[in-house]
């Protein structure tokens, strides 16, 4: 019984151990992305890089992340009033940045709808 004991309790100990050493597990990435519109292509580009920097933001405030490496990333287009954007109504070439990967296409409303993706990991 008293073996029993001690071996339950050395499990307790290794189980707490790893949970405080459980930080580095957790690490990982997300995709994030923003979508926005505009009557012309500089006011629907920085208007979804915008919404992509506020979800940044969301994410690390949600997520209590302090240090984090954003690369852009290819979203997936998240148009308003489609199911999706057929390849003749994009806009080209691509922007890319160093901390964002911005599509834009013709919208149905406005000229310009953007989306702007990032590959967040910590």
């Amino acid at each position: 019984m008293r073996s029993f004991a001690r071996v339950f309790g050395l499990a307790l100990v290794a189980a707490g151990l790893s949970l405080a050493h459980g930080t580095p597990a957790n690490a990982g990435c997300i995709g994030l992305s923003g979508t926005a519109d505009g009557f012309d292509q500089e006011t629907g580009i920085s208007r979804a890089q915008l919404a992509l920097s506020d979800a940044v933001k969301d994410y690390k405030i949600q997520k209590r992340l302090h240090t984090v490496t954003v690369s852009p990333m290819r979203a997936k287009p998240q148009p308003y009033w489609r199911d999706s954007v057929s390849a003749d109504l994009f806009y080209k070439p691509d922007i890319v940045k160093s901390n964002s990967y911005t599509i834009c296409w013709h919208g149905v409303v406005s000229p310009y709808v953007c989306t702007s993706g990032a590959k967040l990991c910590w």
